[in-house]
């Protein structure tokens, strides 16, 4: 965990997990890096906000994987999934329901996401996961719940890096870059 500037209460708190992501977004907005995964993702996130460090809202930028051909692009996220928690099984054998599907203030039209501490790179898990969300990545559903719980409103902006399935880790390595640039592009625009 990396917290770089100062949060206040009239701007946002960009939550990112590595520094390749956060390359381009210069000094304006406070930045706080996570590490990778959903556990790195709800520590940091929670530690800072323990502090009673309360930000204006919180903006999880970050890279993910396209679960259909031909989806490019950034999206603000209107629905996050968690795909590695067995949801039905938790609620069978406890009568209550743990990692429900969290639905963001975001375009109606707007994408679903799927989170898990899995890298998504077997073309199988890839097909199953494009049965219920159109992008995948690693720390978005734990960075939404932090903030729920917390009553602090959340956006998760995505950038498309690569498809998800095989080649995806050496993908990822060489669209990086250029996805943040676009995400850093995203912040001027709409955060300015």
């Amino acid at each position: 965990m990396h917290l770089i500037g100062t949060i206040t209460p009239d701007r946002p708190l960009l939550v990112i997990a590595v520094e390749e992501e956060a390359a381009h977004l210069g000094d304006g907005l406070p930045v706080l890096l996570t590490g990778i995964g959903k556990v790195n993702a709800s520590v940091a996130l929670a530690t800072v906000l323990a502090r009673g460090e309360r930000p204006a809202e919180i903006v999880n930028l970050g890279t993910a994987g396209a679960l259909r051909p031909g989806l490019a692009g950034t999206h603000l996220i209107s629905r996050v999934v968690q795909h590695d928690l067995d949801t039905p099984v938790l609620h069978d054998l406890t009568g209550r329901t743990y990692g429900a599907d969290l639905t963001l203030d975001g375009p109606p039209d707007g994408l679903v996401l799927a989170t898990g501490d899995l890298f998504v790179s077997d073309e199988q898990a890839r097909e199953r996961l494009a049965a219920r969300a159109d992008l995948v990545d690693m720390e978005g559903y734990a960075v939404a719940t932090v903030a729920e719980r917390a009553g602090v409103p959340v956006r998760l902006v995505k950038q498309v890096s690569d498809e998800a399935g095989e080649g995806a880790s050496r993908s990822w390595r060489e669209s990086v870059d250029g996805c943040a640039k676009l995400l850093a592009d995203w912040v001027r625009v709409h955060l300015g």
